[in-house]
């Protein structure tokens, strides 16, 4: 059983560093998370870390759905700099309820962002407001002055997602 646990651990981590970069699956996945799978695949599903999500695996692409906890994780091990989305002040507090970033509230997007990839949204501090999906490239966020940038999933302002206590 150990040894299952271990390839599934593996395997996600594998992914994050394919998705996120090299060396985030480690800092995003520890030792001691819980690995969900289905019932009925037994695919893996959902990861937690001591009854928090972290990450939801995307049954259609096989990546990667972050929560704002899972970004934390990343921003605070200093490796998240190729998906940040830096928003201005103003608009913070908005974002931080779950709305999506408009192009004309960016101050900085990572270059390197693309079109559908998983980003994280953060203040000129980096604290992290909201997990999402790019709309533009990180280039054309900077650019642009109309238009939605990120389509926000979970604000960090919205409830928490987790397991419930019943």
């Amino acid at each position: 059983m150990a040894s299952k646990l271990t390839e599934a651990l593996k395997k996600i981590r594998c992914i994050a560093d394919y998705q996120f970069g090299r060396g985030v699956g480690s800092v995003l996945f520890p030792e001691d998370v819980e690995i969900v799978t289905s019932k009925r695949t037994g695919r893996i599903r959902h990861v937690y870390l001591k009854g928090e999500l972290l990450a939801t695996l995307r049954p259609l692409d096989g990546l990667f759905s972050l929560t704002v906890e899972g970004a934390k994780r990343i921003v605070e091990g200093g490796l998240a700099k190729r998906m940040l989305v830096v928003v201005m002040d103003e608009a913070a507090p908005f974002v931080r309820q779950g709305r999506n970033v408009f192009a004309k509230h960016v101050l900085d997007a990572a270059e390197e962002i693309l079109p559908q990839e998983e980003v994280i949204v953060v203040n000129r501090e980096g604290e992290v407001l909201a997990v999402g999906r790019a709309v533009l490239t990180g280039r054309e966020m900077k650019l642009f002055k109309r238009g939605v940038a990120v389509q926000v999933r979970r604000g960090a302002g919205e409830p928490r997602e987790g397991r419930s206590r019943t």
